[in-house]
């Protein structure tokens, strides 16, 4: 995880990131597992006086910001403790991957409290951020509708002006919004609520489209102490995730729940993908995590469990199913898919940083659908092997690995489906973009192939990045020159392809740093042998697909686009 930072930190600065990682680990231990199974089993409640979880959630969230965990990404003169993007986001996998229900309170939090901290004035800091920062206070964020899910055009919440006070222009907010995490609860003093909603225009209706969106924050309890009008509808019952609190809001029942206004008005939508966009990361984060404790727990139970003989020996005692070649085979491809989504997404957490430097910011907007798509969709196909390799105890409830895949089976959907994210690359990121983005990645594709030349096992690889990179830009180019309505049909398939040859380019990456840390004594030859077969296994049995997929992008084929309503 540290090698991102190695280059720019001295050893004093290394012991410290090390030492809050540590404590990080064995708090995500003894607070967030401990009651991992616990809260799958005892869903929030809703009771009279609002959302009840499992205490136990509390009792850990409480530990969370006595440590700081809050305030880890951000700076000091916010009450922060200043610490990376990346190392912040190292701190969460390790809670993602001990409790990712428990872990979406602060995910959310913080994410909350960062877009008020850069769009909201300083006494809209002072009253909503800061407590979120400290732990005292949860945030959420509220987008979608019952009858517009992802499509925010038609949400039709109303916010009506009321007046001017000392946190801006307050509103009078009424409205259903759906699908909310965290929406209410017991284990936080207050809830601040980000709310997308629509101002009326002078005849009382309310615009199409996007460009009238606004963003309100809307407290549960009032700065001056009454309950806000806020009112818990139902709560939604999931398959997995089931110690967050997942809501139906209703807002305004009565006389209008007061908000306030964040910047201008129409600019919400903007000022929401700030968050969007981080909890994007976030969520492909989790299922990164996700993956990975699925794959330790399959990796302990292939080595623990003796089951069959070796092709061809048909006496002695039963050998430990990892020797079987096809469990091999799927702790491989577990191991690919968990370790290259944990570096993809812990790159873009590194751009995060860089955001002030040339190129930083738009790459990090290229990859953002890519790491959280890519990491949704291949940390649950960890976690589908990790049951596999369990054979039936792993389809029981006495193995973790159930609860793994029910958990990550929510991280394609939420925060933007993978149709949603591939519209948004192809269309929007690269179709309606600049090249700029994709010409920095192909300069980092060729410095990577420069330096893995010099490890002789990887220089075949070498060149299979480079064919599959070329392969992909002369997709674009075929796409640019195509019908511009039918470019998007096969959107899905070029996420994919484009996504495999990402994180074949980072376990590039991953390999020739661990050849040389071992050259070095950094790391054990094991550990770097362990890296470089991963990395193998990637290129000789998933780098392959990529042509699949982008042959059906480059024909435009319109097996699905051109399917009838009645042929189904």
């Amino acid at each position: 995880m540290l090698s991102w930072l190695e280059p720019k930190l001295n050893g004093d600065e290394l012991a410290t990131t090390s030492a809050v990682l540590d404590v990080a680990e064995e708090l995500a231990a003894d607070a967030f597992l401990s009651h991992y199974k616990q809260a799958d089993q005892s869903e929030p409640r809703l009771e009279p006086d609002g959302v009840h979880v499992l205490p136990a959630i509390g009792a850990a969230l409480r530990q969370y910001a006595e440590l700081g965990f809050f305030a880890a990404g951000f700076e000091k003169p916010l009450g922060g403790m200043g610490l990376s993007t990346l190392v912040s986001s190292a701190i969460f996998a390790q809670f993602a991957a001990a409790n990712i229900a428990t872990s979406a309170y602060p995910m959310l939090t913080a994410a909350n409290a960062r877009l008020i901290a850069r769009f909201g004035s300083a006494e809209q800091i002072q009253q909503f951020a800061l407590p979120q920062i400290a732990g005292r206070w949860f945030g959420t964020m509220c987008l979608s509708e019952p009858q517009a899910g992802s499509s925010l055009a038609d949400i039709r919440m109303r916010a009506c002006r009321e007046g001017t006070d000392s946190l801006g222009e307050r509103y009078l907010l009424a409205g259903n919004k759906m699908w909310i995490s965290g929406g209410d609860q017991d284990i936080s003093e207050n809830i601040v609520h980000l709310v997308l909603a629509k101002i009326p225009r002078a005849d009382g209706t309310l615009a199409e489209g996007t460009k009238d969106i606004s963003l309100f924050v809307v407290p549960k309890i009032l700065p001056w102490g009454q309950r806000n009008d806020i009112a818990v509808a139902g709560l939604n019952h999931k398959m997995g995730y089931r110690g967050t609190a997942n809501c139906l809001l209703n807002f305004g029942e009565a006389k209008g729940a007061v908000g306030w206004l964040i910047g201008n008005a129409g600019d919400g939508l903007h000022q929401m993908f700030h968050m969007m966009n981080e909890a994007r990361i976030a969520v492909g984060l989790g299922a990164a995590a996700l993956g990975y404790r699925g794959y330790m727990h399959a990796l302990h139970y292939a080595r623990e469990r003796r089951q069959g003989r070796l092709t061809g020996l048909r006496a002695g005692p039963p050998v430990a199913i990892i020797e079987h070649v096809d469990v091999k085979r799927m702790l491989l491809a577990q191991k690919t898919y968990a370790e290259g989504a944990l570096a993809l997404c812990l790159f873009c957490a590194h751009l995060v940083d860089q955001e002030h430097e040339e190129g930083a910011a738009a790459l990090l907007e290229l990859l953002t659908p890519v790491a959280k798509t890519w990491s949704s969709e291949y940390g649950l196909a960890a976690n589908d092997l990790a049951i596999q390799i369990h054979g039936g105890y792993g389809y029981t409830r006495d193995f973790d690995v159930e609860q793994l895949y029910r958990d990550n089976r929510l991280n394609p959907i939420h925060e933007g489906t993978t149709g949603i994210q591939a519209l948004d690359l192809l269309g929007r990121k690269i179709l309606r973009g600049g090249g700029a983005p994709l010409e920095t990645v192909t300069a980092k594709v060729t410095s990577c192939c420069d330096r893995a030349r010099s490890h002789r096992a990887l220089e075949p690889y070498t060149h299979a990045l480079a064919a599959a990179w070329r392969t992909v830009s002369t997709t674009v180019d075929v796409l640019r020159s195509n019908d511009a309505a039918r470019a998007l049909d096969n959107a899905t398939p070029f996420l994919s392809a484009f996504g495999h040859t990402i994180v074949a380019w980072l376990w590039l990456e991953q390999a020739t740093a661990a050849d040389q840390a071992a050259s070095t004594g950094r790391v054990t030859r094991s550990f770097a042998q362990g890296k470089q077969r991963a990395c193998r296994y990637f290129f000789e049995c998933e780098l392959p697909r990529v042509y699949v997929w982008l042959n059906a992008v480059t024909s435009c084929s319109d097996v699905a686009a051109g399917a009838s309503l009645d042929e189904f």
